[in-house]
């Protein structure tokens, strides 16, 4: 390696600490083999959004992932995570950034109206864009695990864009809450109406036999997410119910560097692009 790419990567975390973290990995991991569309309405508004990352060589109709970030429901934007579509665009998904509605402009469940409405355009536009949308994921992390969870899970949100989950080949949850009744975090209970919070709001109440395969991520000591309340509750609720599911847990990384892994400098703490890469690619039978 040269000293200057290897003093690049020690220092990252310095950087990341130093500044805006999603932005220095933006600027750090411009990456190859990409093509990116911008700007793309899905819905009305200028939260309703996203931006394509498609693979520059088209091997044949490729799989499909619809992304959406975290941010406890307050925060957040697609820009940032450019380096999310760049990574697997690389590696030859087709993958969709996806703005949704926040609080206090919406709360619980607007913005899950919104991901499906995203997912929907993606399996129609798939297409369009060199992608399979009979090979259509969804993937988040952290906030965006549940609206991925929930949109995996919960049938009404993609059934009022005429769609059902069974139509989803699979999902990838980074972090996720999945079971976080009653609320502690201040900022979350007005999102989720706490204490008027619906059991039905939480995914491990959504789990079903139909549930498409998952690929569930965890920060071994997330001092943020229990993973074993939330991503290990629900891996067992999923087989539970035999659906197939792949359980992972890194120890290198906390909840908010669990996503910043995808990108180049900070590849070595975990490998998820490629555990992310290989679900997709090939996804477990149902």
């Amino acid at each position: 390696m040269r000293r200057s790419t290897f003093l690049l990567l020690a220092a990252a975390p310095l950087v990341l600490a130093a500044c805006s973290p999603l932005k220095t990995l933006n600027a750090l991991s411009p990456g190859t083999g990409y093509q990116r569309i911008a700007d793309l309405a899905y819905g009305d508004g200028p939260r309703r959004k996203l931006d394509v990352y498609r693979p520059s060589e088209a091997r044949g109709a490729a799989p499909v992932v619809v992304f959406f970030y975290g941010g406890n429901w307050v925060g957040g934007e697609r820009a940032d995570y450019a380096f999310v579509g760049r990574a697997l665009a690389a590696r030859g998904i087709v993958t969709v950034i996806a703005d949704y509605r926040l609080y206090p402009e919406v709360s619980y469940p607007d913005f899950l109206r919104d991901a499906a409405q995203a997912v929907a355009w993606a399996r129609r536009e798939a297409a369009r864009y060199g992608g399979d949308p009979g090979r259509l994921f969804v993937m988040g992390h952290s906030a965006g695990a549940y609206n991925a969870a929930m949109i995996a899970l919960d049938e009404r949100w993609l059934a009022a864009q005429a769609m059902s989950p069974s139509q989803l080949r699979g999902w990838i949850g980074l972090a996720g809450p999945y079971d976080f009744l009653p609320i502690e975090n201040p900022t979350t209970k007005p999102v989720f109406h706490f204490p008027d919070t619906p059991a039905e709001s939480q995914p491990i109440h959504q789990v079903g036999a139909a549930a498409p395969p998952a690929l569930l991520i965890a920060a071994r000591k997330d001092k943020l997410v229990d993973p074993a309340r939330n991503t290990g509750h629900l891996a067992a609720a999923l087989r539970a119910q035999h659906t197939p599911v792949r359980e992972l847990y890194y120890d290198k990384v906390s909840h908010t560097t669990l996503v910043a892994t995808i990108a180049v400098p900070l590849r070595w703490l975990a490998p998820t692009l490629d555990d992310v890469a290989a679900f997709v690619q090939a996804p477990p039978a149902r």
